[in-house]
């Protein structure tokens, strides 16, 4: 008996390289972006699946930015956004409640808009203002599984700016380190399925250091929860070092049953942070489940987070059809989107 898949989450996070060359081909020169001498700041708006196709965006264009990026979730700006600030705002269905009153707030303040949407309120938002629209192109029905087209056009968007020199190039490089890494994820021995037959049924603990490392482990942590149902965990190196790393000291009886340690790793650590990866291993041992070491490829930075990302993706996929468990509906979060508290 196959375990259940009713909204096709497997195919969709599996057409991640498709929907990154669909989203190149569609946006080309885009029309309607403010001149880079006025932008002093950028804000990326988003929530949920959405925002993390922000949060994607800003960790690998950082780097390269001469203004600070900055990603929210929320219902009201920060007070510095204004008319120097760039808001790329990023909702799949454009409907997204906090998105919506957070950008009407911006927009209020004299910002710069860029929208990244498939309809809805978002796009008749920026009609109003006379603000690019930038298409999310793909069949997934849901935002998670549509990551390539979230995060690429506003990565694009950067790159005509010039605050993510080289974006298109690398994107295109990526494209086929993924399905390279693809194949080996739908094969015999797939690294997904190993890592989600080691976890069996504890709790994912995920970490990783730097922009890449950190923005993989919250997005495995995201999906973890989504797909499998289930609690996962995540926090940055090296910082859980000073806070995170004392608490396992005097549970181990209990927490070795129940939480396995996953680490993310990349070619753009720095040394130190390197170093206490290992530092966490030797002294967690003892009250984990297990402990596994995840390696990025691809030569660059975009394509390391994507494959990180990519790998965690389809390890929660396997993990719930380990447990018989449909990875589509998310009914609590449909709840909310009805509920008056």
């Amino acid at each position: 008996m196959s375990a259940p898949d009713s909204l096709g989450m497997r195919d969709a996070m599996l057409s991640l390289p498709e929907q990154i060359e669909a989203s190149m081909a569609a946006i080309g020169t885009i029309a309607g972006l403010p001149d880079p001498t006025s932008i002093e700041h950028v804000m990326i708006l988003g929530m949920g699946d959405s925002g993390f196709g922000g949060d994607l965006a800003a960790a690998t264009a950082r780097p390269f930015s001469s203004r600070p990026i900055v990603v929210y979730s929320g219902y009201l700006p920060p007070s510095w956004v204004g008319r120097s600030t760039l808001v790329i705002a990023i909702s799949r269905s454009g409907a997204t409640e906090e998105t919506l009153e957070s950008l009407e707030a911006a927009v209020e303040s004299g910002s710069s808009l860029v929208v990244v949407t498939s309809g809805g309120e978002l796009e008749t938002l920026a009609g109003r203002v006379g603000a690019p629209v930038l298409p999310v192109l793909s069949d997934a029905v849901m935002p998670r599984a549509a990551l390539g087209a979230l995060a690429v056009p506003p990565m694009l968007a950067l790159e005509q700016l010039g605050l993510f020199p080289g974006a298109r190039s690398w994107l295109g490089d990526a494209v086929n380190d993924l399905k390279a890494r693809r194949e080996e994820l739908l094969g015999a021995h797939s690294p997904a399925k190993a890592i989600a037959d080691r976890i069996g049924q504890t709790m994912p603990v995920v970490y990783g250091g730097g922009a890449i490392g950190t923005t993989a482990a919250k997005r495995w942590k995201i999906a973890y929860n989504h797909n499998v149902k289930a609690p996962a965990f995540w926090a940055p190196m090296p910082e859980l070092c000073h806070n995170e790393l004392v608490g396992w000291g005097g549970n181990a009886s209990v927490t070795r049953d129940l939480v396995t340690q996953i680490q993310l790793r990349h070619e753009s650590e720095h040394p130190q942070t390197a170093r206490r990866f290992d530092f966490v291993k030797a002294k967690t041992a003892d009250a984990m489940h297990d402990i596994i070491e995840v390696h990025a490829r691809g030569e660059s930075s975009v394509a390391q987070l994507l494959d990180l990302t990519f790998v965690g993706d389809l390890t929660s996929i396997e993990a719930a059809a380990e447990r018989g468990i449909d990875p589509g509906p998310l009914p609590e979060v449909d709840e909310l989107k009805t509920w008056v508290g």
